[in-house]
């Protein structure tokens, strides 16, 4: 059964459906449930120990991330992803993360700054340990951190969605082998903007959007190749 694999941990009963979620969340960006898998309420009852009503509340949630479709009187499978969730996510999480990162430059403290450098150096030493999957860790945190200092909630909840998605896009093609080097000295160069408290904010924008749309077009070109849908 795909729910075999799902990590298993110590529940806490005042965070049940959030926990529940998160833990699904993982399973399905990591491709341990893959698209069109069944999540069955009997079997992750059983595994987690819990209730209906937390359950259904994790999968709402997850409905609400666009990870799940829940069919009524048919049950709660993971989305396929195909190709038009891509184009329609990567140019508007360009645009607000380009956005995003302007607001945050000169709201950013000595200790975002530092925290910055720190998820940079893990991105060079998972580039050097040829690690791909701790590379996209730090990635996340990078961004996250830039995110967060723009403290435009309306653009963190946004972001947030997008960018589980856009990890997702590519965990699910787990053939697809970006140009980390080449993305690190991109990162390196975006980091340096924000060190630099007289840098030209229009640019920093215009820095990550562009970094977000060649990582996109590279990537629809290798969809290409494996003639992923469409439809």
């Amino acid at each position: 059964m795909p729910t075999d694999n799902i990590e298993q941990i110590d529940l806490k009963s005042s965070v049940l459906g959030e926990q529940v979620s998160r833990i699904l969340s993982d399973a399905i960006l990591e491709g341990v449930l893959k698209g069109g898998d069944k999540l069955v309420e009997a079997e992750l009852q059983k595994k987690f120990g819990i209730s209906r009503s937390p359950l259904r509340e994790a999968f709402r949630d997850l409905e609400k991330k666009g990870l799940v479709l829940i069919v009524p009187r048919k049950g709660t499978f993971v989305r396929n992803i195909i190709r038009k969730d891509i184009e329609d996510n990567f140019p508007v999480r360009s645009a607000l993360e380009g956005l995003a990162a302007r607001e945050a430059h000169g709201k950013m403290t000595p200790k975002d700054k530092k925290m910055l450098t720190q998820a940079l150096q893990g991105m060079e030493k998972a580039v050097r340990g040829r690690n791909t999957k701790l590379y996209w860790k730090y990635h996340l945190e990078f961004h996250d951190i830039f995110i967060d200092a723009s403290q435009n909630d309306v653009l963190i909840n946004i972001l947030r969605t997008l960018r589980v998605h856009s990890m997702w896009y590519r965990f699910s093609y787990q053939y697809y082998q970006e140009d980390l080097e080449k993305s690190l000295a991109v990162h390196q160069r975006i980091c340096d903007r924000f060190h630099d408290d007289a840098a030209d904010v229009s640019n920093l924008e215009r820095l990550v959007q562009h970094h977000i749309e060649v990582a996109v077009e590279r990537f629809l070109e290798y969809l290409e190749t494996q003639g992923a849908s469409t439809t």
